[in-house]
């Protein structure tokens, strides 16, 4: 695809649209290291929700949706629509605990909760752990998935392309460096809205070139016809027996997954980048706020316009070998082939805004890591903030240069996908119960990654279970969490409780639901208990139906069921009136407090 001088202008006034944002708010993010990494927490929740979103959006996220759905339909997607459970959890239960916590970083949250060395070292290792292996598998297949899109749409080499990823990376550890959080923030809204705007309208003209959408839905029914006459790849559901995916599979997404592996993004209990933006937020209440916009955004909002090119994607190359051996490219050929000339160059911002929306997020949450949590917390202490901004702004750079050679050597995003599955399955539930029940210890965290890592490596590579295989990804998940969770379980009955002082102490400051801190809740009779374990868990519960009425609303209007479509978008709207009085009746300072 040849790029003409308006897509070159487009593309490059994108590019200093995003510089002068980053030098406008200059000035503001480097007063100090909490300005930096969480804007001095001073951030409207829909700008910390909409970041959070756009974050989530990556260059390769469109690619791998449509990979699902070539290999195990539209239902394929529950390996993440499940984690609206997890998303939901965070909104109601944690997003205020989070915040009440007071800490820059997630990992810091080691050093309230538990004490003495296991405490400091759990601290400093996940946030190594975190903030350079786990940082840069992610950065490289993200990288990965650029250096494939400009391989496919300019023609070149994967050197030549790695060549321009090298310029957007640079731009963006720039607006990072030169700006910090509230110039991730700012320009993930500006990016957000581009990427989004076009996706939809490469949707548009793919349904277009196919006839229509009556004229694709039948065209998918003979695809249905040749491969399992008894399911469909339009099922939400999946049919039992479906051969586009096994029901063990489904059940293990929706009843194990969401709550029993960690994923950057989808953490049980928060964590991440997510925490860093509840962390940013104003208060309690935007807080909430924020993450609730997020999980409608992401899960409601986000995923059919990608799941649209790929069903066209399904019918054009279904013959096609190329199409079979690397699915994920079937996007970007499509965005080849049906996309006006004149949108070029918007396209190739749109996804340089994917890119980069990602990675200024990753760059600066690795950063945090390994500057707040090892050179400040270990190395030099009492510095002044000036001097940890620098070091901040040295580090960030630091990691671009290192997933760059990460990236090189990467060759498959799905493997990339593989090892963090084997770092976080099975490690979910200590991550949920280490805010509520007040036994759990800093070594029942080690323990938990530490079996997970091991267990799920075994499975593996040792009794052959392929995590891209949906019978295997079910058993590898159950099995692996059955063997964390005694594990961590028997740790923590074998080794002392934290000491008493240190558990009091953060039941003071976070102030969580007092029914399995009975002991700690006695000795600090003088906190105002948080009698709200009902109510946090009636929204849960409305909030997860509102996000899948919205999701299965949407999709029954676009594939040809309008009727039952708006049924489902009205009841969405209703449980989330419902929502808004339970916590309105409520009120928010008695929510945040």
């Amino acid at each position: 695809m040849q790029l003409t001088v308006i897509d070159v202008v487009v593309i490059a006034l994108y590019f200093l649209f995003n510089l002068g944002i980053a030098l406008w708010l200059r000035k503001r993010a480097t007063q100090s290291v909490s300005d930096f990494f969480v804007s001095g927490g001073n951030a409207n929740w829909w700008l910390a929700g909409t970041s959070m979103v756009a974050t989530t959006f990556a260059a390769d996220t469109p690619l791998v949706v449509t990979g699902l759905v070539a290999k195990n339909g539209i239902a394929g997607n529950w390996i993440w629509w499940s984690m609206v459970f997890s998303g939901m959890l965070t909104v109601f239960f944690y997003a205020k605990l989070w915040r009440r916590a007071g800490v820059l970083t997630d990992v810091e949250f080691a050093e309230i909760r538990y004490a003495g060395r296991p405490a400091a070292f759990l601290r400093g290792f996940r946030a190594v752990y975190l903030g350079l292996p786990i940082n840069l598998i992610i950065m490289g297949w993200v990288n990965l998935a650029i250096v494939k899109i400009l391989m496919n749409v300019l023609g070149v080499t994967k050197v030549e392309a790695l060549g321009i990823t090298i310029v957007i990376m640079l731009l963006t550890a720039s607006i990072s460096t030169i700006s910090g959080l509230w110039g991730v923030l700012w320009t993930d809204l500006f990016q957000f809205v581009l990427k989004m705007g076009m996706v939809i309208a490469l949707a548009v003209f793919a349904v277009g070139a196919s006839g229509g959408m009556g004229a694709l839905l039948d065209d998918l029914r003979k695809v249905d016809a040749a491969r399992d006459p008894g399911s469909s790849i339009l099922s939400l559901v999946p049919d039992a027996g479906s051969a586009w995916m096994p029901m063990i599979t489904f059940f293990v997404f929706i009843a194990v997954n969401w709550w029993a592996s960690w994923y950057p993004g989808a953490e049980p209990g928060g964590g991440g980048y997510i925490a860093q933006r509840i962390f940013s937020a104003k208060d309690e209440k935007h807080s909430i706020l924020a993450t609730l916009w997020f999980n409608v955004a992401h899960y409601a909002l986000r995923p059919w316009p990608w799941i649209i090119v790929a069903l066209v994607a399904v019918v054009r190359y279904q013959n096609d070998p190329q199409f079979a051996a690397d699915p994920e490219s079937g996007y970007i050929r499509i965005l080849i082939s049906d996309l006006p000339a004149y949108l070029r160059g918007l396209m190739l911002a749109a996804f340089a805004a994917a890119y980069m929306s990602t990675i200024g997020t990753q760059l600066n949450w690795g950063a945090s890591y390994l500057v707040n949590d090892v050179y400040k917390r270990f190395m030099v202490k009492g510095a002044p903030e000036r001097h940890y901004v620098r070091v901040s702004q040295a580090v960030t750079m630091l990691l671009m240069l290192l997933s760059v050679i990460v990236t090189f050597y990467m060759e498959s995003i799905a493997d990339a996908w593989k090892i963090l599955m084997a770092l976080g399955a099975g490690t979910g539930l200590v991550y949920i119960l280490r805010w509520f029940w007040w036994r759990i210890n800093a070594w029942s965290e080690i323990a938990a990654m530490s079996t997970a890592f091991v267990v799920s490596l075994v499975l593996q590579f040792g009794f052959g279970l392929d995590e891209g295989n949906p019978r295997d990804f079910a058993w590898l998940l159950l099995v692996t969490v059955a063997v964390t969770s005694a594990s961590w379980l028997a740790v923590t009955y074998l080794t002392k409780p934290e000491p008493a002082e240190t558990l009091i102490a953060f039941y003071r400051r976070v102030r969580p639901n007092p029914a399995l801190w009975g002991p700690v809740a006695a000795r600090a009779a003088d906190v105002a208990p948080q009698r709200d374990g009902v109510f946090n868990l009636v929204n849960w519960l409305l909030g997860a139906a509102m996000i899948y009425a919205f999701l299965f609303g949407a999709g029954k209007v676009i594939l040809g069921s309008p009727v039952t479509g708006l049924v489902f978008l009205a009841c969405g709207f209703a449980m989330g009136g419902l929502i808004y009085f339970n916590i309105s009746r409520r009120g928010w300072e008695s929510v945040g407090r």
